[in-house]
């Protein structure tokens, strides 16, 4: 039962397992909380995959699982998942059910709409649940008046323009999560430039190693689960406080190593960039020029 994972193709599939009614849209539609209960889709250790979009609000939350991790949810906040992420069902299932919604949608819904394409835009989709969106009372209400349109559309109205209009109201949400989660980056200043602290000394440790000919250049994946961090967050953290994505800010860091090796030490240009785990010199130089306007040479030159 452990290793369980039960998938859930549809809207009508996701009803089903937590034995709700049909749904009134078959491809978009929004359930209470509290009308769903883990007991229904199986016991602790069960996993569920959806190909589906889902976006939660919700509040008075126990501990769920969410992949291999678990985020206590005892603040109201938003959470995002794409298709083919597994959500848990949690541990203390005598704990009261959580309040709130989510919302499924069938990736279908987009297709031929303004959304098709830039839904993939959206890295929230890919954040892990630890790095969900905490809500001011305002803005919970601004999120729950726009899912209660979307609501009464579907139910209401299903015609020719019902699905414009229930994509321009998910636009109107998804805007409003791209300000929010902005707004958190400032707003959690303090623990964000931690991350921020603990990357510059986590890439100094890397770059200062012994061992970068057999490890190679960090990639950003790795730099992530060192931080705890998913790849997303961190780009939109780092693009945020420093206006650089990952990649280049690795870049920097690994610019500052060359730098001081070209400026310190009488090693060859192939050999620094071998001791940075560079296959080819190469590609060391066509990065030092992208990033110095000067060739590796040029420099040393200049600083002698």
């Amino acid at each position: 039962m452990e290793n369980k994972i039960i998938h859930i193709k549809t809207i009508a599939d996701g009803h089903k397992a937590q034995q709700l009614p049909p749904p009134a849209h078959p491809l978009i539609s929004i359930v209470n909380c509290q009308d769903m209960h883990p007991r229904k889709v199986g016991l602790p250790g069960v996993r569920v995959m959806l190909d589906l979009y889902t976006i939660s609000l919700k509040t008075d939350c126990d501990k769920i699982p969410y992949g291999q991790q678990k985020y206590d949810f005892d603040e109201g906040m938003m959470a995002f998942m794409g298709p083919n992420q597994l959500l848990g069902v949690r541990d203390n299932l005598d704990a009261p059910q959580p309040k709130g919604w989510m919302m499924f949608i069938h990736p279908d819904f987009f297709w031929n709409t303004s959304l098709a394409k830039k839904i993939k835009e959206y890295e929230f989709f890919q954040y892990s649940v630890n790095e969900a969106l905490f809500l001011s009372e305002k803005e919970q209400a601004i999120i729950n008046g726009i899912a209660d349109n979307i609501r009464s559309e579907y139910y209401s109205n299903i015609d020719k323009f019902s699905k414009q209009i229930i994509v321009s109201h998910l636009e109107n949400l998804l805007s409003y999560a791209e300000r929010f989660y902005n707004r958190q980056f400032i707003t959690r200043e303090k623990s964000n430039h931690q991350i921020l602290d603990r990357l510059s000394v986590l890439l100094n440790d890397y770059f200062n190693g012994d061992d970068l000919v057999t490890r190679g250049l960090p990639s950003v994946q790795h730099i992530s689960e060192q931080l705890n961090v998913s790849t997303n967050y961190l780009r939109g953290l780092l693009k945020m406080l420093t206006g650089q994505n990952t990649q280049h800010y690795i870049h920097e860091k690994l610019i500052d190593k060359a730098k001081e090796k070209l400026s310190t030490t009488s090693l060859s240009v192939s050999e620094i960039a071998y001791e940075l785990g560079f296959e080819h010199s190469q590609s060391f130089s066509k990065l030092f020029k992208t990033k110095t306007n000067q060739t590796p040479l040029e420099f040393r030159a200049s600083f002698n």
